[in-house]
């Protein structure tokens, strides 16, 4: 038994993977108007305790930048942050809700997503029949979009791309691009509600953006891929431009730690390492919300 622990400790990437230093920048808790597994300020204490650095609390609905300061108020020792979904709860591309967000005391708000349930992508992938928020008129980004991307600049926030369509996430990332944002994530990639392909994800990624990957695309209820489909991909797109958060949160599903920590053990399965799980689910994300 001892020989085989120093054989671990001696081979290359063998060292046990930790959660201590994640940053999840895709965390769904409640209080909210879909079901969820834990509440907000729960799975902040959680994330704590499990060592996370950070989390970014999403919701597709409400703003969550004043949670994220009352999070920080009650649980200290952990980097909370929230944002804003230009969802029609919001009214849409809605640059002055934005704007607003910007303001609110403590500055948590960092990052804005795009359409998300509400985007015209989704509405169209889903079947369904509804009114939707557009991005894109035409083959070009509507003033809106343009405006929200320049107080992103301005504020130096983070552009998600939420479920728009491959098409309209190149547009987002070149015009981010020009207008000098410097955190663009593109909001889970593969997954059929955005449906980019390696080359697309490749394409953003030269542009500068991160690509986000989430654990409940292969954990869950939700899942859409298998773990050597989902390595294969990051690999092409290089773990340097590449971000695993969680999207947890879910009735059913793991909660983010836990769910977590299934990804790890699937990736690892596929030969990805504990540095390159470590760059993408602690280094990439901490870089993209300037956490220092």
């Amino acid at each position: 038994m001892t020989c085989l622990f120093l054989l671990l400790l001696l081979t290359p990437g063998a060292r046990p993977q930790s959660l201590r230093g994640v940053v999840d920048i895709h965390a769904h808790s409640g209080p909210d108007s879909t079901p969820r597994s834990i509440d907000a300020l729960n799975l902040v204490r959680l994330a704590r305790e499990k060592g996370f650095r950070g989390l970014v609390l999403k919701n597709h609905y409400e703003p969550t930048e004043a949670w994220a300061a009352l999070a920080r108020q009650e649980v200290p020792g952990i980097e909370v942050f929230g944002g804003i979904a230009l969802n029609l709860t919001v009214g849409g591309i809605n640059p002055a809700a934005v704007e607003r967000m910007t303001r609110v005391q403590g500055g948590f708000g960092k990052v804005v997503w795009m359409p998300t349930y509400d985007s015209r992508n989704h509405v169209r992938v889903s079947g369904e029949n509804r009114p939707f928020v557009p991005v894109s008129k035409d083959g070009k980004l509507l003033p809106g979009v343009l405006d929200v991307i320049r107080i992103i600049a301005q504020h130096h926030l983070v552009l998600a791309t939420g479920h728009s369509s491959p098409a309209e996430v190149l547009m987002m990332v070149k015009q981010a691009r020009d207008s000098g944002v410097s955190s663009v994530v593109v909001t889970h990639a593969m997954l059929k509600y955005v449906g980019m392909s390696v080359p697309q994800m490749k394409e953003a990624a030269a542009m500068g953006a991160m690509i986000e990957f989430v654990g409940n695309a292969v954990v869950g209820t939700q899942k859409e891929f298998t773990f050597p489909r989902y390595a294969d991909a990051m690999r092409q797109v290089g773990f340097g431009s590449v971000i695993l958060s969680s999207d947890f949160g879910q009735k059913g599903n793991p909660l983010h730690p836990d769910g977590l920590e299934q990804v790890f053990r699937g990736l690892r399965g596929q030969g990805v390492t504990v540095d390159q799980i470590d760059q993408i689910v602690k280094t990439n994300p901490a870089k993209l919300l300037g956490i220092r």
